[in-house]
């Protein structure tokens, strides 16, 4: 079989595997073949059945050929024909499959027989009572048609007077097709069957062969963003392993990075914090002790600035906790939601009435079974602390920008239709330009120069959020003001996609 180059196997899409699928690229190579040997087999098949059919009728015309010439006897220097009505009926008996013949003395002169039979190319190099097979044409009433001739030549007569006697039997072709057609589908519905049990072993052997690398893909893909474990397999093959070895290997670095940014950011919030704290108390105490109005001034700004560098320590931090890695180490558990929203509200309330604002809790309608009662708890899986921020960190960015005299109505309920459970935060205050709907959940993204914020509430509440399989979204309010929604699945429902 010859070879095909490497420039053109590079060609040809189909056994390419490129960015095809790896159990495709494997049946092609293994099925196509045997594709291409079947068709070769089916084309020596046939022409072996062909003559095989071949040597089947040209032996029963010798035999034909043979029985004629003894109706024919040589007596003294003519010839005896004992050829009955009852014999050249049995010869021409069948229609469909007609057999002609013909007795004659070359170079031609006709004898006997039912057809003129055209003689074969060299008759003077036959030898006598060897047979001579030949195809040849005839016309008949029907047509012309194409017959398989068997010729025999005979000497007959007196001793220096001998004379030749030619013996023609034909028969056409369709006995001939009939055979060979007979002997094809014997032989090519079983190497079909082979073909087909064999491909069948093959994809079989295939699927087989890639099941550890499908174990391997839903090992993996099974995994949340904070399970950065490595990577076991029971049983796979040497070249899985290997794969699973050097996933494992970048698991590793990712989890000692990831832990050593963990430190890093843990360590110097440590240090920075305890400075900034005497800052902040020394600055109290010179505010109290002096009376010049311009160093109250410039104290009272390095006072603003060591809470904001505070504030700003302490936003890290929580960022820090809200990593995949942190949260799989802090641990999960099931708490109320609606309780732990409603006793963060209440310990807000001072705060926004401090900056002028009016902070309360509102309960939808239908929440509860019995007026007065308490409300039915509002049950969910998570990290009760960072969940606990996160809802803070919006209320407080609502006290912070909505301004004075606003009002902000925080509300928990259940959305039963796709699982989830809510919590809102609405205010009247100026609003967020829909442009900025996404900047805004940007680390250090700042839609305003007022107010004291650091630029890293929202980005933490999305990453808490999102670490929970939940999504926060913002939204206008007629005629005016900003609601934030957090969106969490409740217990046993499908996570959410990632999205603001």
């Amino acid at each position: 079989m010859p070879v095909l180059p490497q420039s053109l196997l590079n060609r040809l899409p189909v056994l390419s595997p490129g960015s095809r699928s790896l159990r495709r690229h494997l049946l092609a190579w293994l099925l196509l073949p045997q594709l291409v040997l079947w068709l070769a087999a089916a084309v020596i098949t046939h022409h072996v059945a062909a003559r095989y059919a071949d040597r089947a009728i040209d032996h029963g015309l010798y035999l034909s050929s043979r029985a004629l010439a003894r109706q024919v006897k040589p007596v003294d220097s003519g010839l005896l024909i004992d050829f009955p009505r009852a014999a050249r009926d049995i010869i021409e008996s069948d229609p469909d499959d007609r057999v002609y013949y013909m007795v004659s003395s070359p170079p031609g002169e006709f004898i006997l027989g039912n057809h003129k039979l055209t003689p074969p190319a060299d008759i003077e190099a036959l030898v006598p009572e060897r047979p001579s097979f030949y195809d040849a044409r005839i016309d008949t009433a029907d047509g012309e048609v194409t017959v398989r001739v068997a010729a025999i030549v005979l000497n007959y007569g007196e001793p220096g007077r001998g004379q030749r006697m030619m013996v023609q039997v034909a028969k056409s072709r369709v006995s001939r097709e009939a055979l060979a057609r007979d002997l094809l589908v014997d032989t090519a519905l079983p190497l079909s069957l082979l073909v087909l049990a064999m491909s069948a072993l093959v994809w079989a052997g295939v699927r087989t062969g890639l099941a550890p690398l499908a174990r391997l893909r839903e090992a993996v893909s099974g995994r949340g963003p904070d399970d950065l474990a490595p990577i076991e397999l029971e049983s796979a093959p040497e070249e899985v392993r290997d794969l699973a070895a050097a996933v494992n290997t970048l698991l590793a670095a990712v989890r000692d990075s990831v832990a050593a940014q963990q430190r890093f950011i843990g360590d110097a919030a440590h240090q920075l914090r305890t400075p900034l704290a005497g800052l902040k108390a020394q600055t109290e105490l010179a505010l109290k002790e002096t009376t010049d109005p311009a160093l109250q001034a410039r104290l009272r700004r390095v006072h603003e600035s060591a809470t904001r560098s505070a504030h700003l320590i302490n936003q890290l931090m929580t960022l820090a906790r809200a990593e995949p890695e942190s949260v799989a180490q802090i641990g999960r558990s099931r708490f109320d939601l609606r309780r732990l929203v409603q006793e963060l509200t209440a310990e807000l309330v001072p705060r926004a009435l401090a900056e002028g604002a009016d902070l309360g809790m509102d309960e939808p309608e239908g929440e509860s079974d019995t007026a007065g009662e308490e409300p039915p708890a509002l049950a969910i899986d998570g990290n009760a602390l960072l969940i606990r921020e996160a809802i803070a960190n919006l209320i407080d960015n609502a006290i912070r920008y909505a301004g004075r005299h606003a009002e902000i109505t925080v509300r928990v309920r259940e959305d039963s239709a796709r699982r989830r459970a809510l919590v809102e935060v609405d205010d009247t205050g100026p609003g967020i330009p829909e442009a900025l709907h996404g900047a805004i959940f940007e680390r250090f993204f700042r839609g305003t120069q007022e107010g004291r914020g650091c630029g890293l509430g929202l980005a933490i509440v999305r990453e808490i959020v999102e670490r929970h399989h939940g999504r926060v979204q913002v939204a206008r309010l007629h005629p005016h003001g900003t609601r934030m929604s957090v969106s969490l699945p409740l217990p046993g429902a499908m996570p959410q996609e990632r999205g603001t």
